[in-house]
């Protein structure tokens, strides 16, 4: 980051993350500011990289995706390289949502969201065990999400 993020910067972050779509009139009244600075803020935040882009939170149950799973990986060898190509590989399918390096008793977690089971069976035998150095995969069901944010409280 550039530049460091003041009180009205942090106040803008907070409120888009709740409401992306307010026009730049109703998000400068939120945040106590005229149009005019509160849409150059945006923009600089924007091109800054701060704010990463904009999207449509959809309700899973409602799309017919609403079955989740947690699978741990553990690869047969981790080095730089096959981390890389693992990485690279894991983006490629769209029902994982989430993918995280962890130090621990295994190298990755996954978020993958299906249809069902038997799509998630798909997904697991098709796609994730034939992801480079896959050794072992151990799947957990998600019973129920309790939470399940992206949102980062900014302070003042």
């Amino acid at each position: 980051m550039n530049r460091k993020l003041d009180a009205i910067d942090r106040r803008i972050l907070n409120v888009l993350q709740v409401h992306g779509r307010l026009s730049i009139v109703d998000l400068a009244e939120r945040v106590h500011l005229t149009k005019t600075p509160c849409s150059e803020r945006v923009k600089r935040l924007e091109r800054d990289g701060i704010i990463a882009g904009y999207s449509a939170n959809l309700n899973p149950a409602e799309v017919d995706m609403g079955h989740v799973m947690i699978v741990h990986v553990n690869l047969s060898k981790t080095s730089d390289s096959s981390l890389e190509e693992f990485n690279r590989a894991v983006k490629l399918i769209p029902e994982v949502q989430s993918c995280l390096m962890i130090a621990g008793p295994f190298d990755y977690m996954l978020r993958v969201r299906t249809r069902d089971i038997t799509q998630f069976r798909e997904v697991l035998g098709e796609q994730i065990s034939q992801l480079p150095s896959v050794m072992q995969t151990h799947s957990f069901a998600v019973m129920e999400m309790v939470k399940e944010t992206s949102m980062i409280e900014l302070r003042s």
